[in-house]
């Protein structure tokens, strides 16, 4: 028994030090992530906190470039950690619909760096806690309640970005061409050959029974780490303008942040970018290729009260 809390302690302390270790990677985020939901008017979505964050703070684009291993903004993943610490402090309402709020605790809140790194540090060590006392009972460690909400989806649709991956370039092709199809677009082909001009394929989206417009789309099948560049989006740009009144561009990678400012360039025909996060959102609203599950986390939370 001396033996197996020895092993316990050990792996407890190991994950406390990589915890500690990590800490500066996410823990400077709490405060601005407060101020930005405030200046958001006490709400908004994962990705415009994230911009509003980045916008104030004015992040250079090595920072917002730096991706995970998932492909994804490793910027983006530290706000989300930041913001879980945040919910279970209380400051932040733990919403189902992708929407982060203010609670009333959190409106008036300002926190800085030390007091932030208090907030991290109280949570380690209740989690760590919880993990020693199952570990003790003999009862299966439980980690999904440390888990993001943003954290755990990216979990689960590693397979499906990993799927898309290994798709051949073509087969890539066909399979986003699928999905505008079930996403409403009409018409939609791939235009294939290497004479396209950069555009991969087109469809029509009809807005009404009265107004409709062609878009053009461009599939870039990347690995991780390699992000799509600001060159390929006004490359693209280039191409489209005069054919259609639209762009998309969709990869199983990520934009560079000048990727996105030329997307977003005024004065010039917008782009739709659509990274890898956000194209398993797609599949997984229009549920092509994917099946469905409902997965319930306990909610330690409700049952303190009623532990010794």
């Amino acid at each position: 028994m001396a033996c197996s809390l020895e092993i316990v302690s050990g792996a407890l302390n190991q994950e406390l030090r990589m915890a500690k270790r990590s800490q500066a990677q996410f823990v400077k985020w709490f405060g601005p992530l407060l101020d930005a939901l405030r200046e958001l008017g006490d709400s908004g979505k994962p990705r415009e906190v994230a911009n509003q964050i980045a916008k104030y703070l004015s992040l250079t684009d090595d920072v917002l470039d730096a991706t995970v291993k998932s492909g994804g903004s490793r910027f983006q993943n530290q706000v989300a950690w930041a913001r879980q610490y945040l919910v279970w402090e209380g400051l932040v309402q733990s919403s189902k619909h992708g929407t982060w709020t203010l609670t009333d605790k959190g409106r008036t809140a300002h926190l800085s760096e030390a007091e932030s790194r208090e907030i991290f540090k109280k949570w380690v060590a209740i989690h760590r806690d919880r993990r020693k006392e199952k570990e003790i009972a003999g009862q299966e460690p439980d980690h999904t309640d440390e888990l993001p909400p943003e954290e755990r989806v990216v979990e689960e649709s590693l397979s499906l970005l990993g799927t898309l991956r290994s798709l051949s370039a073509v087969g890539f092709e066909k399979v986003c061409r699928e999905l505008l199809r079930e996403s409403g677009f009409l018409n939609v082909e791939i235009t294939g050959g290497s004479a396209d001009g950069g555009i991969d394929g087109f469809g029509t989206l009809e807005v009404n029974a009265f107004v409709s417009f062609k878009v053009l789309f461009q599939c870039k099948k990347y690995g991780e780490g390699r992000l799509v560049s600001r060159a390929q989006v006004g490359d693209f740009r280039n191409a489209m303008i005069g054919r259609a009144e639209k762009g998309i561009i969709m990869t199983t990678s990520t934009f560079s942040n000048a990727a996105v400012q030329e997307a977003n360039r005024e004065g010039a025909p917008k782009v739709e970018l659509v990274d890898g996060a956000k194209l398993v959102e797609m599949f997984q609203k229009v549920e092509l290729g994917v099946k469905r599950r409902d997965i319930y986390d306990v909610d330690l939370a409700y049952f303190e009260k009623f532990m010794p």
